[in-house]
């Protein structure tokens, strides 16, 4: 992926740490998810990979990333 959009940066990051991986994180998460999503559907029509860590729930389902998921099948 080119970014990954979470829901908690820092619970991620230490993720993120642990396997080496060093690829760009962005905030999506309930307080913020109107303002990214604009920026997230931007960086789609790029042609560019974003992946989406869920801290908890059920991912694309019942977390900030069903709005996302919803609105990028639409």
């Amino acid at each position: 992926a080119d970014f990954i959009a979470a829901e908690d940066t820092r619970h991620t990051a230490k993720l993120l740490k642990h396997y080496q991986i060093t690829t760009p994180t962005i905030s999506y998460h309930q307080h913020n998810h109107q303002a990214r999503v604009e920026a997230i559907l931007t960086y789609l029509k790029q042609d560019k990979d974003i992946a989406l860590v869920s801290d908890a729930g059920i991912p694309g389902i019942c977390d900030p990333g069903y709005e996302l998921v919803k609105i990028c099948a639409e």
